[in-house]
C-alpha cells in the first residue's frame, strides 16, 4: 500500500483521488497452485519482493539461504564501505606475502608462518573444488599469478565461470573487508586453541559398541551390574545388610533415635 502511495482509511466516505495509490501495470498471476495480485511500476516502492519456486522443500530452504547471504553481504559491504576482491584472491596474497616473510625469520617461528600460509590457500581450493574444477591446476595458476605478477596480480582469483582464473576485482566479485578480518581473527584463534591442548586422556574399553558405564560407587556396569553394587552396600552396613542395622546394639539405638523423634 506505501509503495503505491495509498493511505490508509477507516471508512469508504471521504475517498478522494489523493488517498488513492497508483502503480503502473496490477495484474493476477498463478504461480504454482496459489495465484498473486503483483503490484509493478509503484511511484514510492522502497522494497521488492523475491519470490522463490523450486521442485522441493531442501532446494527451496537451499536457495533461501543463499539469497539471504547474498542481501546480507551487499548490506556489509554498504554499512563498512571496504571491499576486498573474493574468489580467493586475498587468501593467496596473503599466502605468497606470508611465505615470502618467512624466509627471513629463523627459529621455529618460521614454520609457524609457513603453516599457516599454507592453510590460507584452502580457501580458494574448495572454491574450485565446488564449482567442479580442477583444484591443483587452479592452485598452480594462482601461485604464479601473485608470486611473478606482484601488485598487478594481487586480486587474481578463481574465475568458476571460465574455469579459470581472472581479476576478481575488475570481475565484481567483492566480499567485505570486515568479514575478512573477523574470519581471519576466528580461524586463528580457533587453531591456537587446539594447539594448546597438550594431551587427552581417553579410555579405549568406553568407545566399544555395549561398553558397561562406570556408575560412581555401583562398580562396573553401573545401577545394572546389581551384585558388585549390593555387595559394596552391605559391607558399609557391616555384613549383614539392613538385618545387621536392626538387631543388638544397632536396634536398641534405633528404638531410642525413634522414640526421642516422638513418632
Amino acid at each position: 500500500m506505501q509503495a503505491t502511495g495509498a493511505r490508509l482509511q477507516t471508512s469508504i466516505h471521504g475517498i478522494t483521488d489523493a488517498v488513492l495509490g497508483t502503480c503502473e501495470v496490477f495484474e493476477e498471476k498463478g504461480v504454482g497452485d496459489e495465484r498473486y495480485n503483483f503490484f509493478t511500476g509503484c511511484p514510492k516502492a522502497k522494497t521488492a519482493t523475491i519470490l522463490l519456486r523450486g521442485g522441493g522443500e531442501q532446494f527451496l530452504e537451499e536457495t533461501h539461504r543463499s539469497i539471504h547471504d547474498a542481501l546480507c553481504i551487499v548490506k556489509r559491504s554498504l554499512v563498512n564501505r571496504e571491499v576486498v576482491a573474493g574468489g580467493g584472491a586475498i587468501e593467496m596474497e596473503l599466502s605468497s606475502l606470508l611465505k615470502e616473510k618467512s624466509k627471513h625469520i629463523s627459529g621455529k617461528q618460521q614454520l609457524i608462518m609457513a603453516a599457516f600460509a599454507k592453510a590460507l590457500e584452502v580457501i580458494p581450493k574448495q572454491v574450485s573444488e565446488n564449482a567442479g574444477m580442477d583444484a591443483t591446476d587452479v592452485l598452480n595458476k594462482l601461485r604464479k599469478a601473485h608470486f611473478v605478477s606482484g601488485s598487478d596480480g594481487k586480486w587474481m582469483g578463481v574465475d568458476v565461470l571460465n574455469e579459470g582464473i581472472c581479476d576478481t576485482f575488475l570481475a565484481s566479485v567483492w566480499e567485505p573487508a570486515a568479514n575478512k578480518i573477523n574470519s581471519l581473527g576466528a580461524a586463528t584463534e580457533a587453531a591456537a586453541l587446539i594447539l594448546s591442548i597438550d594431551e587427552t586422556v581417553k579410555n579405549p574399553q568406553s568407545e566399544k559398541p555395549g561398553a558397561p558405564s562406570q556408575g560412581v560407587g555401583l562398580g562396573p556396569g553401573g545401577a545394572g551390574g546389581g551384585g558388585r553394587g549390593r555387595k559394596m552396600v552391605s559391607e558399609a552396613m557391616g555384613g549383614q545388610g539392613w538385618a545387621g542395622m536392626t538387631q543388638g546394639k544397632a536396634r536398641g539405638a534405633l528404638k531410642m533415635m525413634k522414640g526421642r523423634g516422638g513418632a
